[in-house]
């Protein structure tokens, strides 16, 4: 009979679990009502937004534009962790090549100084050869250039 007696209670508590269960289940699926959303942003972001499109139907106004890219080759001309031998590296090819124009790039913890925007890259190496003597290490590199 006691054996009787816990599935008897077993039963129950299975029931009332499974009750409980679906109430839970269903007071979920009502919390789950439909709602409204509300935007609230800055009246100044559609004024923004709207002078963008206006500025981009204007013809060319001699405002500063982005300078256009290609594919071409740059002579690095100094690599090292000092900013200032960098500055100094630009500064004396500055002096020899005026028109050339120079970049210096940080890449943690190099500073890089580049020269040039060559087409090909028989231009870049012939600036090479003529800065072996002024410059000691010298890589011609394939990059992304500037098209004047």
């Amino acid at each position: 009979m006691k054996q009787s007696n816990i599935i008897s209670l077993l039963s129950v508590i299975a029931k009332r679990c499974g009750v409980a269960f679906l109430v839970l289940i269903s007071t979920s699926a009502l919390a789950q009502t439909r709602g409204t959303v509300t935007e609230s942003k800055d009246p100044r972001i559609d004024t923004l937004l709207a002078k963008r499109v206006e500025l981009s139907k204007l013809p060319n106004t001699g405002q500063a534009v982005a300078p256009a890219s290609s594919n071409g080759y740059r002579v690095q001309i100094f690599m090292g962790i000092n900013r200032n031998d960098a500055y100094n590296a630009q500064a004396k090819f500055n002096e020899l090549y005026p028109d050339i124009k120079t970049y210096i790039i940080y890449n943690e913890p190099d500073f890089k100084v580049k020269v040039g925007d060559f087409k090909n890259r028989l231009e870049a190496t012939r600036l090479m050869e003529q800065l072996r003597s002024q410059f000691t290490s010298l890589f011609v590199l394939s990059e992304k250039i500037n098209l004047q």
